[in-house]
């Protein structure tokens, strides 16, 4: 599968091959809701907490007597009838990460990427190299790429040079080739691969996300 070269402004430069193993795949609905749900479940925190009757306190009294006041019957201030009482059905700390075979994983990124293909959002570009950590400058270079507001660079090494310029713009994400994961993929408006990082994303490197 050959594709269009470009250079940091946006030209033509020449074309590539892309691997027909990741880009021609079909994309499955049901794959990438799976993975997604998996993905989303597995940042939460799960730290949510109330407390139970048995764990506010006081309430060690009985408020009034059983009978005789004209009053409904209570034994504590811990019921959750009662304001500062218990919860009765709050949330506890739970853990709420999935997981998933890792072959499901390796096809949910490869058609999550030929997704992204068939709709265009996926550009290659010879070299992606700053000569100083300016901010201004990632972001003209961006704007060039008509990368949108969720841009991703995926490079074969990691360049302290774009990390600094990259800090101050909202949106963009930084990968190499063996960190891709399909909703990152996904929740992105426009990938952009390096001619050699586009070279990695054979078998064992898409194999290395899955770990």
């Amino acid at each position: 599968m050959e594709t269009t070269v470009l250079n940091m402004q946006g030209a033509e430069v020449g074309k590539c091959n892309l691997p027909d193993n990741v880009f021609d795949r079909k994309p499955q609905k049901y794959l990438l809701h799976e993975v997604i749900t998996l993905y989303m479940s597995n940042k939460r925190q799960g730290s949510a907490n109330t407390k139970t009757r048995a764990e506010v306190s006081g309430g060690g009294k009985k408020p009034w007597k059983q009978k005789g006041t004209g009053r409904a019957r209570h034994g504590s201030t811990r019921s959750p009838l009662w304001k500062g009482g218990g919860v009765a059905f709050g949330p506890k700390p739970r853990d709420f990460s999935k997981d998933m075979p890792r072959k499901k994983k390796q096809l949910a990124l490869k058609q999550a990427l030929s997704a992204q293909f068939i709709e265009g959002n996926i550009v290659i570009v010879d070299k992606f190299e700053l000569e100083e950590s300016k901010t201004k400058k990632l972001d003209a270079v961006l704007s060039g790429l008509k990368a949108g507001k969720k841009p991703m660079l995926v490079t074969l090494n990691r360049d302290e040079k774009i990390t600094m310029a990259s800090r101050n713009i909202k949106g963009f994400k930084c990968f190499l080739p063996k960190n891709l994961n399909a909703y990152d993929i996904l929740n992105s408006t426009k990938i952009i691969f390096t001619r050699d990082a586009v070279g990695q994303l054979s078998e064992p490197s898409v194999k290395e996300q899955g770990k």
